[in-house]
């Protein structure tokens, strides 16, 4: 059985060894420390309209940004300043940001994407796409926000901010008729976003059972792409067991060889449901 069990919403001990640098005495004052820095490089900052909008952002909010680049300070303002001009420039993606969200909540119950149970054996949390699943009815551009509303939800938790995520895409029956609706500009907006602004880091993406039509996409896109991104794209086609020597089968659904039931999209609903409702109350309360 894999070592981590169910969704884990709220915060675990974590194994931060391979994050603490020599300089700080503990984790604690790892993370005291470089908030201070990037809020004092936010102070500094010349643009006044974006220096308001960086200064909005809380704490934890801001060590997003220090966990998704292993907290590097300048490296981490750069992360925080292009989440917030990326933002403003495509606000088609954020706004009614919410579970509620039509495009949002179609594209969750078609698992596209959905959240495994349990994490994998090094603590990352899997997220899954069913591409059959896809009727085209929604664009990609739902299917992204989906993506980027659930990862907003997944790193409020230290434990998947340190451990990272990993990725399988599963085109399975996946038909020529539906890669034409892969429109080019949505996808370079979708590399740009998640390679340079949004504060998550993704340790591994994997294609399974992939037509040539998906190859061939991927050869397009693939220069867009950075080195590391690269190195971390895996091809299985209809080899599951070279998938399960990345991630094991004890916590993958029997759909793609594992151990697991066949995946069902509606606990991880309820489960984020919850986890959104229950920030709600907080916010109220606070």
């Amino acid at each position: 059985m894999s070592e981590y069990i169910e969704f884990s919403w709220k915060t675990p001990p974590v194994n931060i060894s391979g994050v603490i640098l020599p300089k700080y005495k503990d984790h604690k004052e790892q993370l005291r420390v470089t908030t201070a820095q990037l809020r004092n490089l936010i102070h500094q900052c010349d643009d006044d309209e974006l220096k308001h909008e960086l200064r909005s952002l809380d704490d934890a909010k801001l060590q997003k940004f220090l966990y998704a680049r292993k907290f590097d300070v300048d490296d981490s303002f750069q992360l925080t300043k292009n989440y917030i001009s990326y933002k403003k420039r495509h606000p088609e993606l954020f706004d009614e940001m919410d579970l509620r969200a039509p495009d949002i909540r179609k594209s969750l119950e078609n698992s596209l994407p959905g959240v495994l149970r349990q994490k994998d054996r090094k603590g990352r949390c899997v997220f899954v796409f069913t591409g059959s699943n896809w009727d085209c009815s929604y664009t990609i551009d739902s299917i992204y926000r989906a993506f980027l509303f659930v990862l907003e939800h997944l790193t409020d938790h230290v434990h998947n901010q340190s451990n990272g995520f990993v990725v399988i895409v599963d085109w399975t029956e996946f038909t020529f008729r539906q890669s034409t609706y892969l429109k080019p500009g949505v996808l370079k907006l979708m590399i740009e976003g998640l390679q340079y602004c949004i504060p998550a880091r993704f340790k591994g993406i994997h294609f399974v059972n992939q037509p040539w039509y998906v190859e061939a996409a991927l050869a397009c896109i693939k220069p867009f792409l950075h080195e590391k991104v690269k190195e971390r794209i895996f091809v299985h086609g209809n080899n599951l067991s070279t998938l399960h020597e990345h991630v094991h089968k004890d916590v993958l659904p029997a759909e793609l060889g594992g151990e697991e039931p066949s995946y069902d999209p509606r606990s991880f609903l309820e489960t984020l449901r919850e986890n959104v409702d229950g920030k709600k109350d907080e916010k109220r309360t606070g």
